[in-house]
């Protein structure tokens, strides 16, 4: 999963809930989003910042098999930030 967003794209996703994993290891950045998302309303969009380079295609496979839907990332300065929608 490498959906590339825009600057102007994540400025359309409005308000979202961040998960700040950065420094974590795999598979830690997917726990903490996990955890994270029974948090997040469903519609709305969560956002994890993980500097792992595991963690993209971790959240694109855990997105779909939990019926969440993968936005895409941007890139930032030394970590990549993911934005998820909650699905249900």
């Amino acid at each position: 999963m490498t959906t590339q967003l825009t600057d102007a794209e994540v400025s359309g996703l409005g308000e979202t809930t961040v998960v700040d994993a950065r420094g974590a290891a795999c598979p830690g950045p997917m726990i903490e989003a996990k955890k994270a998302m029974s948090g997040v309303a469903v519609g709305a969009v969560m956002e994890v910042w993980s500097s792992d380079s595991q963690t993209q295609e971790d959240v694109g496979i855990w997105t779909e098999m939990a019926g969440h839907t993968y936005l895409g990332v941007i890139s930032a300065r030394g970590y990549e930030r993911i934005f998820i929608r909650r699905g249900k």
